[in-house]
Parts: C-alpha cells; sequence; structure tokens
C-alpha cells in the first residue's frame, strides 16, 4: 500500500502542477483574447512625432486658389475653422462667391456656394503640417451625407495653405486672415 500511497501522491503532485500550468496558461490565453477584442476597437486616433501634444487649431479666412476656375474665374473665399487632437476634433468651412459676377456688387461674397461641417476622426502631424480626416455633411456643391474629407493645413498666419479634399474636388487655398497653430 506504501507504493500506492506514494503513486497516489505523485499523481496527486503532478495533477496539481498540471491544474497551476492549465490555469496559467488559461489566464494567459484570456488575457491574449482580450487584447485581440480590445486592440482593435481602441485605435489610435493621431500620429506624428514622439512626445508633442498632437494638437492642431486655426480659423480664419482663406481665398481659393483660381476661384472657379475656366475662362472667366469667379473669386471664392472661405471661412474655415477647425481643432483637433487624438480624441478628434472638428472641422468647419463655409465657401462664398459673389451673387454678382461682374459690375456693383460683384466684390460682395454674399452667395453660399458650399458648407462643410463634419468631424475630425484622425489627426497626421509631420514637420509641420497636419492631415485631418473625417466625414462631413456638405451642402451646395458636392453636397452629401458623411462624406469623407482631408483636410491638409500648414501652420502658421496670412500666407499659409490650406487644401481640403471633399466630394471628389480639391480646394487649394491661401488664409489671408487668421492663424493655424499646430504643436
Amino acid at each position: 500500500m506504501s507504493s500506492n500511497n506514494s503513486f497516489a501522491s505523485k499523481l496527486r503532485a503532478r495533477i496539481r502542477a498540471r491544474s497551476h500550468v492549465q490555469s496559467w496558461w488559461l489566464w494567459a490565453g484570456a488575457v491574449l483574447i482580450a487584447l485581440a477584442v480590445v486592440g482593435p476597437s481602441t485605435s489610435i486616433v493621431a500620429k506624428g512625432e514622439a512626445g508633442k501634444h498632437l494638437r492642431v487649431s486655426g480659423a480664419g479666412k482663406t481665398i481659393i486658389e483660381g476661384g472657379t476656375g475656366g475662362a472667366a474665374p469667379v473669386p471664392v473665399t472661405t471661412l474655415v475653422a477647425f481643432h483637433a487632437d487624438a480624441q478628434g476634433g472638428d472641422f468647419e468651412c463655409l465657401a462664398l462667391a459673389p451673387s454678382q459676377v461682374t459690375s456693383t456688387g460683384s466684390g460682395e461674397f454674399d452667395a453660399n456656394v458650399m458648407y462643410v461641417t463634419g468631424k475630425v476622426t484622425s489627426l497626421e502631424i509631420a514637420k509641420g503640417v497636419a492631415t485631418l480626416r473625417g466625414t462631413a455633411t456638405v451642402t451646395g456643391l458636392g453636397a452629401g451625407q458623411d462624406v469623407p474629407f482631408t483636410a491638409l493645413v500648414h501652420a502658421g498666419g496670412p500666407g499659409t495653405t490650406v487644401r481640403l479634399d471633399v466630394s471628389g474636388l480639391t480646394f487649394p487655398e491661401i488664409l489671408v486672415d487668421g492663424h493655424i497653430s499646430i504643436d
């Protein structure tokens, strides 16, 4: 019987050791499953230069380079305002053109030709340039709901540039009044 007790006690010891190993593997497996489930749902919204706060904000008035284009381009100005960080942000752009293209009133930018209002969902910053991406509601030219947009903005005051890509259209803009901060 002593050999049986010895065998039984060795068996119990192995089972206990195996259950500790199995519980460790079970715990490790649970952690890996949790990371696999939680990881994709918590994406990094902002990426850029290490050690930076990764924020961008700005507001001002721009003029679209070349206006409406064509043989007789009509000037277009915009009011642009935005802010974004790692948690997201907002983007606004109102494009105005003169309702009278010649004669009296041709210099009055009083016709709303496009309005873009959206949520910034990702932000990339590199070398004084921020790229904001998100979805917007667009009225007027390029109208639609949940329209993807990309805004490329440079830090600075008058003379700096903004490029808005939305609804398959690209708007190269020059800031004439206001300021854009990237930090």
